[in-house]
C-alpha cells in the first residue's frame, strides 16, 4: 500500500494531500530513510513523522483497504 493512503487508513494524518506534502517536505521516514508518498509500506515497517518540534515513531502490524475509525489504531503500535 502507498504511504500517502496508509498514513490517512491508519488516522495518523487526517488528509491524503496533508500525507502527500508531509512526505515532499521531507518529515516522513521509512526504517530510518526518507520516504517519498508512493513509497510501499509493509508489516514490520517502522514509519516516523515529524510534526514541528515534535515526532511520531509508529510501527505497522496490519495493512487493510478500509478501516473503521475505531478500528484503525490496531493497523499500529506506537513506539
Amino acid at each position: 500500500m502507498r504511504l500517502d493512503k496508509f498514513l490517512k487508513i491508519s488516522r495518523l494524518i487526517k488528509r491524503r494531500t496533508v500525507a502527500n506534502e508531509a512526505c515532499d517536505a521531507g518529515r516522513v521516514t521509512i526504517n530510518g530513510k526518507p520516504a517519498k508518498a508512493s513509497a510501499t509500506v509493509k508489516v514490520g515497517d517502522v514509519i516516523e513523522i515529524g510534526f514541528g518540534g515534535k515526532s511520531v515513531k509508529v510501527e505497522v502490524l496490519d495493512i487493510a483497504e478500509t478501516v473503521r475509525k475505531d478500528e484503525a489504531k490496531e493497523l499500529i503500535k506506537y513506539l
